[in-house]
């Protein structure tokens, strides 16, 4: 599956292994804040123009916008955040995020361009541990302070069903 903006381009060795460098370590920040329910502070691995959008395979295959999850700009995102954490009713569980083979696509001073496997794991407390959601990040990242934010990033889901308890970010 191809996202327009998101073809892989001809890049010096050395700095696509600088650039995966930087991205796994993101994620794993990233996926740590998420793992540990720190909602509040996830907003702040976003630019404060981004798009987080949370879809299917099929309908991004269709070049179709819409998904489960958009939202335009970080403070759409600390909203849904904030309603994750104290307004939405759902049953307690822990989550586990898993993202692995980075391939960097494009890589210059101000922006990468990856997409990345994730694995979302779901126990709730009092059941077993399942399979969430699988799929792949489709990325853009833009440098600000020397650090690593997202301008853009598509959590594409590969089934066609999901499970309706849907409640933390991907």
């Amino acid at each position: 599956m191809m996202i327009p903006g998101y073809e892989q381009t001809a890049l010096d060795p050395r700095a696509a292994l600088e650039a995966r460098f930087e991205v796994e370590a993101f994620h794993a920040s990233y996926c740590h804040m998420l793992d540990t329910g720190d909602l509040v502070n996830w907003v702040d691995f976003f630019d404060e123009e981004c798009t987080y959008v949370v879809t299917g395979r099929e309908n991004a295959e269709a070049g179709l916008p819409v998904g489960l999850i958009y939202a335009e700009g970080r403070g759409m995102i600390r909203d849904r955040a904030y309603a994750v954490k104290h307004t939405q009713m759902y049953a307690p569980r822990y989550m586990m995020h898993t993202v692995s083979n980075v391939l960097v696509l494009r890589a210059s001073a101000d922006e990468i361009r990856s997409v990345s496997n994730y694995l979302l794991l779901q126990t709730l407390v009092e059941g077993r541990t399942t399979i969430h959601q699988a799929g792949r990040y489709y990325d853009t990242f833009v440098r600000r302070a020397g650090a690593l934010l997202i301008r853009e990033r598509r959590c594409v889901y590969d089934s066609d069903l999901i499970a309706n308890d849907l409640v933390f970010p991907v």
